[in-house]
């Protein structure tokens, strides 16, 4: 949604402009809401990558919380600038993130290692490559969602065969979250102009950038008991400051 307010960065030129009036509260930030709400998601992929590394879990989840970095970072560059390359700084990192959830969720019992993570790379960059030159629009949030679908069959097998209590509840935070963000997502996206004349804008994306935050952080600490248990770490979900849920491992002393 656009005002005629100047700002620092010209016209839009991204393909999607969200429900939040632009250059409202600075001529350098666009949406301002719709930028500082991925705060939280470094926050919290922080919390996950200083527990991986002195808990010494393999490498890969620290991969995956420095991309949930990274994805928040290019979302805040892209709400701030509602430039397309900005766009794309946004929309590749969120294709590289599902490709690594792929392969954390089929690795461990894929028979022929190597070709998995090649294949993986390979398509990632072969997609960067491409988005870089092609606007996708539609074409792209298919694409993301069959990514996307192809993780929920995996996360579906790992819930049912976890016992633990405080680990089940971690799955099914993470469902909530994805509900209650995708609805927020959903009402602004197709419902703005209803919204436009409401007193207050609930800002949606924005509500949808927190919820996904937790989100990431949820299914990244579900993923980490799973794999935990999978190895016989003895996981057990501990709680940071009695609020933020994380795994606590004990290793074998041969490990």
């Amino acid at each position: 949604m656009s005002t005629k307010v100047s700002s620092f960065w010209g016209p839009v030129t991204s393909t999607t402009d969200w429900c939040e009036k632009n250059y409202v509260h600075s001529s350098y930030i666009a949406e301002f809401y719709n930028t500082i709400s991925n705060i939280p998601t470094i926050l919290l992929a922080l919390i996950g990558l200083i527990n991986a590394l002195r808990q010494r879990f393999e490498k890969r989840f620290s991969v995956l919380h420095i991309s949930n970095m990274i994805l928040a970072i290019g979302s805040m560059l892209f709400h701030a600038t509602l430039q397309h390359v900005q766009q794309q700084s946004d929309e590749t990192p969120m294709v590289w993130e599902m490709l690594l959830y792929i392969y954390i969720l089929y690795s461990p019992d894929w028979h022929y290692r190597s070709t998995m993570p090649t294949f993986l790379f390979l398509y990632g960059a072969a997609f960067a490559i491409v988005h870089s030159q092609v606007r996708f629009g539609i074409g792209f949030k298919l694409h993301y969602g069959i990514l996307c679908l192809l993780c929920i069959p995996r996360m579906y097998k790992y819930y049912i065969h976890i016992e633990d209590v405080s680990a089940k509840r971690l799955a099914k935070l993470y469902v909530g979250t994805l509900f209650l963000g995708t609805l927020c997502w959903l009402c602004d996206r197709y419902l703005c102009e209803e919204i436009s004349h409401w007193y207050i804008n609930p800002q949606g994306h924005a509500l949808w950038h927190v919820l996904m935050g937790f989100n990431s952080y949820f299914a990244n600490t579900f993923l980490m008991f799973c794999r935990a248990q999978q190895r016989g770490w003895a996981p057990k979900v501990a709680h940071f400051m009695g609020f933020f849920p994380y795994v606590r491992i004990q290793k074998p002393k041969s490990q």
